[in-house]
């Protein structure tokens, strides 16, 4: 007895002893938010006060000793978003997650990302105060890598910290400008399906602008194959490690005539892949030259976007056509050649070497033309011997967004700022402004170029035609804008916008559902406060849909259907359109939605192109003009002979197959088909895929309000199991009153660290689920007395 008691008591000694190992460990990785941190090359002190939400306010007495500040505190808790983000445009996540990701790599290496970084950064001049600024800002995150803890995730990949340098910011910039841009999503789709079914198919899809539609008003206002496959993969790749893909947004600016105020109130809600940690790192600089409380991408200096007391900006996606295809020729006896004008060409080749996580290098090689890169070959899903190239506006013209973006964060007021946005070639972006002199804004900041009327820019064209590829620039000022226009607010929701230059822009602009609810509610409402505006970005009504159930239930052949499915066609038509976790109806509609869109289409497009065609933003646009084309060609079934089905037979049977698979689903007792049993939200992590771990690293899953394309634009897939899991939505939630500065409100989706032994790893989700804000705080008396803790840096030496 006694030996076994001894035995007892050593085996709870070592779990003891390990117990002590465990969180001795655990708090070794914990971000410091308290004490003195002594940092190499500061000139003074700096004091950084983290509020109750860990967000840090650093005070610094000169702009350089800030910025390096900033990269310090934000390696800290951001340092393995910073490594991935980096690691994208350069080939290099197969060398952390291994050999699924090559196909990533070699599509990311061929777009040029990494080349054309490599050329701005030959180019810096490094006396440039944004240069210099950005290598303080690098010098602080190199800082924490060389004296900080090692976040968890490097010790469970294996991985190596490494310095950042400043082409690992160009490429993280130029990964964003990628995630944005549609073309590479929809463009040789478009062609394999004209190619498959001719144009006639082409006719009910919302390709072209559409005039009968919204528009996003100027002022003033002068009207004058199988490559989709791989970029499909590529995407996926992407999403499945919790990368934050760059999808819409929502913003506007309400001037003094429509607020009680009679002061300016902002909003802005880009919308992102939710990932964890989300994207944005919150952090509020303050120096006797400069003071902005922005929101920072990982491993970028300048906050893309931020407010102080004098101004506030945002952005969304403009969504223009920044990316041209074209079919090259290859020589027929010399495979090195191409057809270039009247002559031929050598093909320029390329070899890249890759690094694979517990494997050999992979070599691979891939052709350029003065196009672009030749995309056949580049990755192993890519089938196919007729070489298409792709032209993209980003790796063509000089790039100045690092210059930009520090112009845009040191701009003193409207003039300043408007002058910072004509270096932002690309991604096309939509930046909404409003300041503390009552001035509203909005513009679309691109690299736009002249498009003759007879081309259409999203198929892939043969060589010499089509697009030129020596395209003619237009001025920045012929880009689409509006400030201070006598309606009194600006927006933008993604959708279609107005021309100045007597030309439209091609883009892959989204539907106008969410544009038409944003003006519906400011057009109606002149005494706008903060807290409406509040409720207003978390607005969850499509009137849109409501039209589409509408002429939906007069297509709809009653006979044979039972009392079950009356009773719930009655519910629809009672329905407001919107999306409370609470609502049946909600359910219903997109169920029957999926289906209609599957019986209409899949017959004809197979179910690769189906599926593929489903993640795209025309689609979005097709599914309220196709519902009002009872002649469309789609509404027959291919694979029926001698029988031609009708709209109304599609709907009918459509609204059928719906109600059987939510049974199937969710069961018979329709109080169970509520949106909030399928309608939810999972924060993932890139190490929360590995099943163990995924209660660490994940965050959620909630059921939340909200549905794709309406203000609170919570986007899911549509899918054949109708679990619809959120993959998109508002990265934050930001509205900030000139009225009251100081008590402006935000939330991010999850907490403002990443590191997953922080308390603010996820302090917020809750909050952000449930539609709630918190304060972003400005005055310092306010932040000194509340904060929860203080880092002071002090130079080494």
């Amino acid at each position: 007895m006694r030996k076994l008691k001894r035995l007892g008591w050593g085996f709870l000694a070592l779990i003891g002893v390990l117990a002590v190992i465990v969180g001795s460990f655990t708090y070794h990785l914990k971000p410091d938010y308290d004490g003195e941190k002594s940092l190499q090359n500061l000139s003074g002190e700096v004091q950084v006060y983290y509020d109750t939400y860990g967000i840090p306010h650093i005070y610094a007495e000169n702009d350089t000793d800030a910025f390096k500040a900033l990269g310090y505190v934000h390696a800290q808790d951001r340092l393995w978003q910073m490594e991935l983000l980096r690691r994208i445009g350069k080939g290099g996540l197969s060398e952390v997650f291994g050999k699924d990701l090559l196909g990533t790599d070699k599509f990311f290496l061929a777009l040029g990302i990494d080349e054309y970084s490599t050329e701005t950064i030959a180019k810096l001049n490094s006396s440039d105060v944004a240069v210099q600024l950005s290598q303080a800002y690098l010098d602080g995150v190199n800082e924490f890598i060389k004296e900080g803890p090692t976040p968890v995730e490097f010790y469970l990949t294996g991985l190596e910290k490494t310095p950042f340098e400043l082409k690992d910011v160009y490429n993280t910039l130029g990964y964003m400008a990628f995630s944005f841009a549609m073309a590479h999503k929809t463009d040789p789709l478009l062609s394999k399906i004209k190619d498959k079914l001719g144009f006639e198919y082409l006719k009910d899809f919302a390709v072209h602008s559409d005039t009968t539609t919204l528009w996003i008003k100027n002022y003033p206002n002068t009207k004058n194959d199988s490559i989709r496959k791989s970029i499909s993969e590529v995407m996926s790749s992407l999403e499945k490690l919790s990368i934050p893909l760059f999808e819409g947004s929502n913003g506007w600016a309400i001037a003094p005539g429509k607020t009680k105020s009679g002061k300016v109130i902002f909003a802005n809600d880009p919308h992102i892949g939710y990932s964890q940690p989300s994207v944005w790192y919150e952090a509020h600089v303050s120096t006797p030259n400069y003071e902005k409380y922005g929101y920072h991408l990982a491993g970028v200096p300048y906050p893309i976007l931020g407010h102080n007391r004098k101004l506030a900006y945002g952005m969304t996606m403009f969504e223009n056509d920044d990316v041209d295809f074209y079919y090259e020729k290859t020589h027929p006896t010399d495979p090195r050649k191409y057809k270039e004008g009247s002559g031929w060409k050598d093909y320029e080749v390329i070899s890249k070497t890759i690094k694979v996580k517990d494997s050999e290098n992979v070599h691979f090689s891939y052709k350029k033309t003065n196009r672009g890169p030749v995309l056949n070959g580049v990755a192993d899903q890519i089938t196919g011997d007729r070489p298409i190239s792709m032209w993209w506006i980003f790796t063509k013209v000089e790039n100045k967004l690092l210059t930009s973006l520090y112009n845009m964060s040191y701009a003193k007021g409207l003039g300043d700022f408007e002058q910072a946005l004509g270096d932002l070639h690309a991604p096309g972006l939509g930046i909404v402004y409003g300041d503390a002199d009552d001035n509203v804004a909005w513009w679309a900041a691109a690299k736009l170029y002249e498009i003759p009327d007879s081309v259409n820019t999203k198929f892939v064209y043969e060589e010499g035609k089509g697009l030129p590829v020596e395209k003619k620039y237009l001025d920045f000022s012929k880009n689409p804008h509006a400030i201070n226009p006598p309606w009194h607010y600006v927006y933008s929701a993604n959708n279609q916008p107005d021309s100045i230059a007597g030309m439209l822009y091609p883009g892959y602009y989204l539907p106008e559902n969410r544009g038409r609810r944003i003006e519906e509610l400011l057009e109606g409402k002149d005494d706008w406060d903060k807290e409406a505006v509040s409720d207003m970005i978390t607005d969850n009504t499509s009137p849109v849909n409501v039209e589409i159930v509408s002429q939906l239930l007069k297509k709809v052949n009653v006979e044979g259907l039972n009392d079950s499915h009356l009773q719930i066609l009655d519910n629809l038509k009672a329905w407001k359109g919107d999306y409370p976790v609470e609502s049946t109806a909600a359910t219903v509609y997109h169920r029957w939605m999926y289906f209609i869109l599957k019986n209409t289409f899949k017959d004809e497009l197979g179910e690769t192109l189906f599926e593929e065609i489903l993640n795209t933003h025309f689609i979005k646009r097709t599914i309220a003009p196709i519902i009002g084309k009872e002649g469309s060609i789609w509404w027959d079934n291919t694979n029926t002979s001698g029988t031609i089905e009708s709209q109304s037979y599609i709907v009918t049977i459509s609204f059928k197959e719906a109600m059987e698979a939510l049974g199937d689903q969710l069961g018979k007792d329709r109080t169970a088909w509520v949106w909030g049993n399928v309608h939810t939200l999972e924060h993932g992590h890139p190490i929360g895929q590995v099943e163990a771990l995924k209660s660490f690293f994940n965050v959620g899953p909630f059921a939340i309000n909200g549905t794709r394309e309406v203000i609170n634009n919570t986007y899911f897939p549509y899918t054949e199991d109708g679990i619809n899991k959120v993959s998109s939505g508002p990265s934050t939630r930001r509205v900030v009153d000139f009225s009251d500065v100081e008590n402006s409100m935000s939330i991010l989706p999850t907490g403002q660290s990443g590191n997953p032994f922080s308390e603010h790893y996820k302090d917020q989700a809750e909050m952000y689920a449930k539609g709630e804000f918190r304060k972003m705080m400005l005055n310092k008396e306010e932040i000194l007395t509340t904060s929860k803790s203080q880092l002071i840096l002090t130079p080494k030496n």
